[in-house]
């Protein structure tokens, strides 16, 4: 599959579709009040940048954020891939996306938050594969037990 990946704003008609479709597939995962995702509009943020992976008909198939928090400290963000694309490394390319731009932008360490509980295995094959690491809680999630953290030291 050919495929393009580029910085883009979320406030598009097809990508806020694929933000949808990725809560579609969240929001039964874990109780929602240990959700904690951004909308498109904090996407949006500058603090916040948005790869978005196309197809060779311009089609969305998958994104992903970095969030900048300062100190060399990113967080990786909405990472999402149509379940018709998954297995085509489409999720690793978007994460060695946004690993490049931290490097660059002087970041050391990469965090993220997803979930603890059936459903999310894809997630934790891209992010071990990536060469990030199970740690401890990060920023201010809570230990909730509904969520796994990852971190990866890029310096």
């Amino acid at each position: 599959m050919a495929l393009s990946i580029a910085v883009e704003t979320p406030l598009q008609d097809d990508v806020r579709m694929l933000v949808a479709e990725l809560n579609a597939y969240l929001i039964p995962l874990t109780p929602r009040e240990f959700q904690f995702q951004l909308t498109v509009e904090q996407m949006a943020d500058p603090t916040v940048t948005l790869f978005v992976a196309r197809d060779e008909n311009g089609r969305p198939v998958g994104m992903g954020a970095l969030k900048e928090h300062g100190d060399g400290l990113g967080e990786v963000k909405r990472m999402f891939t149509l379940p018709s694309v998954r297995g085509q490394r489409v999720g690793s390319d978007l994460l060695q996306r946004i690993e490049q731009l931290a490097r660059e932008e002087g970041m050391i360490r990469l965090v993220l938050e997803t979930g603890e509980a059936e459903g999310f295995e894809p997630a934790y094959r891209v992010y071990e594969r990536g060469g990030f690491t199970v740690c401890g809680a990060v920023l201010d999630y809570p230990d909730s037990g509904f969520s796994r953290f990852y971190e990866k030291k890029i310096a």
